[in-house]
């Protein structure tokens, strides 16, 4: 995703294997997929990397220092497709967990409302 017009994915690293059963998917991905996935983003750098006896990965590095990594074990082509969709994206924020439902500068002082009303 672009934040701002720049495009927060800066490195999109693809590991398989070249003989392992789980990276079928991802093999399969790089012959048909990966192509048009470059020319449409030219502005990400796709890197293969080969790791013999490993499973699939992707591998997003993001403007922020951050990075994020995708198990593709066992997926089809177009299920790698969606989540090298999904990692650019995506802005590279970390996770971060909400304390409570909602969230606001003035908490109520009655408590949280809610629509069943018991009297």
């Amino acid at each position: 995703m672009s934040q701002r017009g720049v495009w927060q994915l800066q490195k999109l690293i693809v590991s398989y294997c070249n003989w392992g059963g789980s990276s079928r998917g991802i093999r399969a991905f790089m012959e048909s997929e990966l192509p048009s996935f470059k020319e449409a983003n030219p502005q990400l750098e796709v890197v293969t990397e080969l790791n013999r006896g490993q499973h699939p990965y992707l591998k997003g590095l993001y403007k922020n220092k951050n990075e994020r990594v995708v198990s593709v074990m066992n997926m089809t082509a177009e299920d790698v497709q969606l989540c090298a969709n999904r990692l650019r994206n995506s802005l590279g924020r970390k996770v971060v967990k909400l304390k409570t439902r909602h969230v606001t500068k003035h908490p109520s002082v009655q408590g949280t409302w809610t629509t069943d009303m018991q009297i």
